[in-house]
């Protein structure tokens, strides 16, 4: 199964039209499925009284306000429109995820194939039922959630008509240290919820995406910036394009090495098979009619001989002809 992956743009076109477009092409370039953004009213999504986190606070200048800071970085509607054709010219998929009822709405009229949900809107009730409304898959992040709360949410999203929904194991810290990460929790959302499963990454680098593609996800979701070092409270914890487009060729590679499960030769190594293995030959020179011994005979390559397997069946039978040293015994 081919791994979804979600080249989170988010926030990091620090509202500028043109790093916002300049962030769909490396994303296409990267090789990426989708390009999302966050479509947001900031008024509708925080109070006057909501601070910073703190990663927020070390990552952007002015005050501790989190409305302040979003009003800085909203992707106006008025963008919208130029970045989808911004996207279908570059061949990538254009996702945002709405952070309120307003902008679900407002996005509706776009007709995504899929919502993303953020992991900070899975107990957000109002929310989860208009957006189930819609009748479209959902891929939901579970960042800061136990079982109990995704349960509820889950079934909020399933009375109220959604399509599939992916769980995404997730870890709300920017960036998440790795002992946090617990990607066997993403395997548990597959046995509690018996639903396609992914991984949104908060790390720094790109092992732990790259192992959770190989224990099973469906979805990768991971920021990504044109540079680290500019200001707002994402690009830190964000993969410049080079490192995005090394995660996603190695996702890529997994996706090949997990074959179908057959444990049988593969064609690339079927020519290997008596190269490497060995058949009983003579240890010395054997006369015919001599008892096959071990002192007379061994096991050695090639193996395209009498098989090794055979060991015991061959011993204490008689020498057909005459064997030199090395040559393949017959039966």
């Amino acid at each position: 199964m081919k791994v979804l992956v979600i080249a989170e743009a988010g926030v990091n076109h620090n509202g500028s039209m043109e790093l916002a477009q300049e962030l769909v092409l490396k994303a296409a370039l990267a090789g990426a499925d989708f390009v999302k953004f966050q479509t947001f009213i900031p008024k509708n999504l925080v109070s006057t009284v909501a601070r910073k986190a703190k990663y927020q606070q070390e990552n952007t200048c002015g005050s501790d306000s989190q409305l302040e800071m979003l009003q800085q970085l909203v992707l106006p509607q008025s963008y919208h429109n130029a970045l989808i054709e911004c996207c279908r010219q570059n061949e990538i998929r254009f996702l945002s995820t709405p952070f309120d009822l307003e902008s679900i709405d407002f996005l509706k009229k776009f007709e995504m194939p899929l919502w993303k949900v953020p992991s900070g809107e899975i107990t957000n009730y109002p929310y989860l039922v208009e957006i189930a409304k819609t009748g479209k898959e959902i891929i939901l992040s579970t960042g800061m959630s136990n079982l109990e709360e995704i349960r509820r949410a889950v079934s909020l999203l399933t009375i109220n008509g959604c399509g599939k929904i992916t769980l995404l194991h997730c870890n709300t810290e920017y960036p998440t240290p790795f002992e946090d990460v617990n990607l066997n929790a993403m395997l548990t959302l597959k046995r509690e919820f018996g639903v396609d499963i992914g991984y949104s990454d908060h790390t720094v680098g790109i092992e732990v995406p790259i192992a959770a593609a190989a224990m099973g996800a469906t979805v990768i979701e991971k920021h990504f910036t044109l540079d680290k070092n500019m200001e707002g409270p994402d690009h830190k914890a964000s993969l410049e394009p080079n490192e995005l487009q090394a995660m996603i060729h190695a996702i890529r590679n997994i996706e090949l090495a997990m074959g179908d499960g057959v444990k049988e030769p593969s064609p690339s190594e079927q020519k290997n098979i008596n190269i490497a293995r060995k058949s009983i030959v003579a240890k010395c020179h054997i006369e015919c009619g001599e008892t096959l011994t071990i002192d007379n005979i061994t096991t050695k390559r090639p193996g395209n001989g009498v098989s090794s397997m055979l060991w015991p069946k061959v011993l204490g039978t008689k020498a057909i002809k005459d064997f030199d040293e090395d040559e393949l015994i017959e039966l």
